[in-house]
């Protein structure tokens, strides 16, 4: 009978061993998963980050070109980004107004930096020249940027795009 006993016990100590190993393993696995992802660590890079703008080369050391194009449509689908443009994405917040998911700084200012974060220098247009020097009164939109050298992106959101002027 005590052997038994016994034999019933180690079998039992081993079952329980094994299930502890899967259920540890498993717990491992999914953690590991979901904090080891690409999408984990772009999400993190960017909550540490101040700037608002993201163009596709601040991650290209995670990961290859592709992986990160996909990872970074993945988390502008779930709305902690949005899309300027080809490769360019911007930090969201919720309106307070609407509710709905904007950018966290308005379009021209984006844009900017947009612009500044893909090596092309930006200047004030000749509409915020003219404002500034008190020649007119119309406040200018923002929406037009004179830039020096040549341009061939659309930058915006929502259906509303800046446009280019050459800089004086």
């Amino acid at each position: 009978m005590e052997n038994k006993v016994i034999a019933y016990v180690e079998t039992m100590s081993y079952v329980c061993i094994e299930m502890m190993s899967y259920i540890c393993n498993t717990t491992y696995y999914l953690i590991m998963s979901r904090y080891g992802s690409l999408e984990y660590r772009i999400s993190a890079r960017i909550a540490r980050k101040k700037c608002a703008v993201f163009v596709r080369e601040d991650f290209q050391d995670l990961s290859d070109y592709d992986q990160v194009g996909r990872a970074l449509r993945k988390i502008a689908k779930e709305g902690r980004l949005v899309r300027l443009g080809y490769g360019v994405y911007a930090k969201t917040k919720k309106s307070t107004i609407t509710g709905e998911l904007v950018p966290v700084a308005p379009l021209p200012v984006l844009a900017k930096e947009a612009l500044a974060r893909l090596g092309i220098q930006t200047a004030p247009s000749r509409l915020e020249q003219d404002y500034n020097a008190g020649k007119t009164t119309q406040v200018p939109t923002g929406r037009l940027i004179a830039v020096k050298g040549r341009i061939n992106r659309k930058i915006g959101y929502g259906g509303a795009y800046v446009s280019y002027e050459p800089a004086a």
